[in-house]
Parts: C-alpha cells; sequence; structure tokens
C-alpha cells in the first residue's frame, strides 16, 4: 500500500492562507451585492401583496355590485306586487280585504325603502373600495417600477462578477479538500466568528491584521519558522508572517491576474 504523503506545517499555513484569500474575495464580491437580494425579495413580497389587495378588493366591487343589481331587482318585483295589489283593491268587496291589501301594499314599499337604503350603502363601500384600489394601484405601479431598477442592478452585478465567483468557488473547493478535516473544520469555525470572516492573518508591525495587541518576539519567531500552527491569544485566529503572506498574495494574484 502506497504510503501517504506527509503534509508539512508550512504546506497547511500556505493551503489555508491561500483559502482565507480566496474566501475573502468571494466576501467581498457578496458585499457589492450587499442586501440587493434581500431587497428584491422584498420588493417582490410586497408587490405581491398589493397586487393580491387590488385583486380582493375588485371582487369585493363586483360583489356589492351583483349585490346592487338584486336590490334593483327586489325594487322591480315589490314595485309590480304593489300595482297587482292596488288594482286588486279596486275589485275588494269590503273593508277587511281593503285593509289586507293596503297592508301588503305598504309592507313591500318598506322593502323598496330598505333596498334603495342597502343600495345607497353598498354604492358608499363601492367608492371607498375604488379609492383605496386607485391608490393601492398607484403605489404597485411606483414599487414594480422600483423592483425593475433594482433587479436590473442585481442582474448587472451578477452578470459582472459571476464568471469570477464561480472560479473563486471552485478554487475554494480546491484548497479546501488540500486541508485535513480537523482543520478544515477549525478554519470554517474561526471564520463564523471573527469579524470579516478572517480566520487566517498576518503579522503586520508586531500585530496581527487588525489587532492592537503586540505579539511577543518569541512567539513572532515560531510563527515565522512555520513548525506550528499558531492561534492570536487575543483574536483567536491563526497567525502567518509576513512573507509567507505576501508569497501566497502574489500567488493568488497570478492565478486570478
Amino acid at each position: 500500500m502506497a504510503k501517504k504523503k506527509e503534509v508539512s506545517v508550512e504546506q497547511k499555513l500556505r493551503a489555508l492562507y491561500d483559502l482565507q484569500l480566496i474566501d475573502s474575495r468571494i466576501d467581498e464580491i457578496r458585499n457589492v451585492r450587499g442586501e440587493l437580494p434581500l431587497e428584491v425579495e422584498d420588493l417582490e413580497d410586497e408587490v405581491a401583496g398589493l397586487n393580491t389587495r387590488v385583486s380582493n378588493l375588485s371582487e369585493d366591487v363586483t360583489n356589492l355590485e351583483t349585490d346592487i343589481k338584486n336590490k334593483k331587482l327586489a325594487i322591480d318585483q315589490s314595485n309590480s306586487l304593489m300595482k297587482k295589489y292596488e288594482e286588486q283593491q279596486q275589485k275588494v268587496r269590503n273593508n277587511r280585504e281593503f285593509d289586507s291589501l293596503a297592508k301588503e301594499i305598504e309592507f313591500q314599499d318598506l322593502e323598496i325603502q330598505l333596498a334603495e337604503k342597502r343600495i345607497n350603502e353598498y354604492k358608499a363601500k363601492i367608492a371607498q373600495k375604488e379609492e383605496v384600489i386607485a391608490t393601492t394601484k398607484e403605489k404597485l405601479e411606483k414599487q414594480e417600477q422600483h423592483l425593475g431598477h433594482k433587479k436590473a442592478e442585481l442582474e448587472a452585478i451578477l452578470k459582472e462578477t459571476e464568471k469570477e465567483e464561480k472560479l473563486l468557488a471552485e478554487k475554494s473547493e480546491e484548497y479546501a479538500k488540500s486541508l485535513d478535516e480537523h482543520l478544515y473544520t477549525a478554519y470554517n469555525r474561526i471564520r463564523t466568528k471573527v469579524k470579516n470572516g478572517l480566520a487566517v492573518v498576518a503579522i503586520e508591525r508586531g500585530a496581527s491584521v487588525g489587532s492592537y495587541f503586540t505579539i511577543p518576539p518569541q512567539v513572532q519567531l515560531e510563527i515565522a519558522n512555520r513548525k506550528r500552527i499558531t492561534i492570536d491569544e487575543h483574536s483567536g485566529r491563526i497567525l502567518v508572517d509576513a512573507a509567507l503572506a505576501e508569497e501566497e498574495k502574489q500567488k493568488i494574484d497570478k492565478i486570478f491576474s
């Protein structure tokens, strides 16, 4: 069985820093997009909600118009009955029949008054809903235009960075595979906890990048020797020496130039 090639600490440090450079560039690309994807999603939800509101209100108006038609039919029916009862009154033989028909006529008259009252109420509701529909449609038009601009902006950014991001993602996966599982897990854990996703940083002016805490000279020497992986006791990040960082930066820049 072939012996598995031993990977030195220096090789691991270089692979870690390469991976950090690649992932940081992916972060930069995604930061350019910023909140745009969420803004587009929120606007799409809002536009869908406004469309639903217009649809529901329009359905309400249609139902109210149907109710008005039904009330008008009821008024016509009551008018016909009143006419019929009035004609019958002309032919009655006694006061009891006349009074009975008079009560029927009075009842139909009340039904007409009630129907007319309901029609006026429905018309008022329709006017109110149509006003809300007009306002909602106006807002909808503005938000649709806003959504269109935001989508175009997002698509332009995606088009511009899509190729680079895809290549970077492939390289990130490639470099991740070069690390053992334990080290890669540790890298990801640190990356999620620290500012700007920087899990691996170089030493600059005696301190780790982004930190004001000076690293003791003896520790700096150990880091420069590249014989062990050193974690910054203040930030919890993996440290590499400035020379290694510059070499790997030039290498990665060359790959993606």
